[in-house]
């Protein structure tokens, strides 16, 4: 039996199918769009001769969730910040109005949010985000993972030294690679970012190797580490936003709600050990993402608050976490929904 981990949005039908929704993180294969992803790849390992059976089709967020749980019980949520983003979190049962009349024995249900599609006029949106929504091959949609995932910070950087190359004489004449999306990608974001040689001879590289423009100056190149800057520590603040607004939600931020974060029972309102698990190369392999994301969270949550919410890195979440819940569906003891 099989665990079948799918990062994209679907409608699940069952522990084990679901219908895609629509694609994300670039992808575009109409024919998927409102297919059963299981039965899909069903078909292809029968095809293959392989005697295997999808038992559990998992998102990756939730799949990092489960991980998480497994190895610390106060996990109550999952960020994954990659290539695409997402984030789910567990939620009462009868807190969530889509599944009155449903009933689970352990009382709560895990949300996907899908928080890459969120959309609100209070984002900090700029031309340089409507120009690379309106290229995309998927315009008007994923909003948010747009202005925080690896699949498109390094795009953002690129039009912004573009409109810089355009408007000014500091690069010399216009380089034509500036002009080719996505060729600019996030790890060399990350490189420049991040170069600490005295003559930020990385970020001389990248310019002339990737972008074409050769001999920059020093104090452009700072400048270029500046946009770097600028375009990850927003990405990163929005994400600590969206982590802590899921917090406030299931009241484990501090600020009040249900469980108001504080154990029950305990003379001095003691707040409760808060676990998020995160996976995703953008937090883990990009240090100053990773460190504007953790000074967000402290400073949306405060000094009192922040010591107990933890995020916590998953590793090797995508096999693993699949096969986990593969393996919990398969047994007797799976938690099953019932109808009243």
């Amino acid at each position: 039996e099989l665990g079948f981990t799918f990062s994209f949005p679907v409608k699940q039908t069952s522990v084990s199918s679901g219908i895609l929704i629509k694609w994300t993180k670039g992808f575009a294969i109409e024919d998927m769009v409102g297919r059963d992803v299981s039965e899909c790849l069903q078909q292809a390992m029968s095809k293959k001769g392989l005697n295997m059976r999808v038992a559990a089709l998992v998102n990756d967020t939730v799949g990092t969730m489960a991980l998480g749980h497994y190895h610390d019980e106060d996990t109550v949520a999952a960020v994954i910040i990659g290539t695409g983003t997402n984030a789910c979190y567990w939620e009462r049962a009868d807190a969530i109005i889509k599944c009155q009349g449903l009933l689970t024995t352990s009382g709560g249900m895990v949300i996907n949010t899908e928080w890459g599609n969120f959309w609100s006029s209070h984002l900090p949106r700029t031309s340089y985000d409507v120009e690379l929504d309106a290229d995309s091959p998927n315009p008007n949609d994923q909003a948010f993972e747009k202005m925080i995932s690896g699949m498109y910070l390094g795009d953002i950087v690129r039009r912004v030294i573009l409109r810089m190359s355009q408007e000014a004489d500091i690069f010399g004449l216009v380089s034509p690679k500036l002009s080719e999306p996505f060729i600019l990608r996030t790890p060399l974001v990350a490189g420049m970012h991040e170069d600490d040689s005295p003559d930020l001879r990385e970020v001389a590289r990248i310019l002339n190797e990737v972008l074409g423009i050769p001999d920059v100056p020093l104090k452009v190149r700072k400048l270029v580490v500046k946009v770097c800057d600028v375009v990850t520590r927003r990405a990163a603040r929005l994400a600590a936003a969206g982590t802590v607004g899921i917090l406030k939600k299931i009241g484990r931020d501090g600020s009040g709600g249900v469980t108001n974060g504080r154990i029950k029972g305990e003379s001095h309102g003691k707040m409760r050990r808060t676990v998020v698990a995160i996976e995703g190369g953008l937090y883990t392999s990009y240090s100053m993402f990773r460190e504007y994301m953790n000074e967000a969270m402290t400073e949306i949550l405060g000094e009192e608050i922040s010591p107990y919410v933890i995020l916590k890195i998953t590793k090797d979440g995508s096999g693993i976490r699949a096969a986990l819940l593969g393996a919990t569906y398969s047994s007797p003891s799976v938690d099953n929904v019932q109808s009243l």
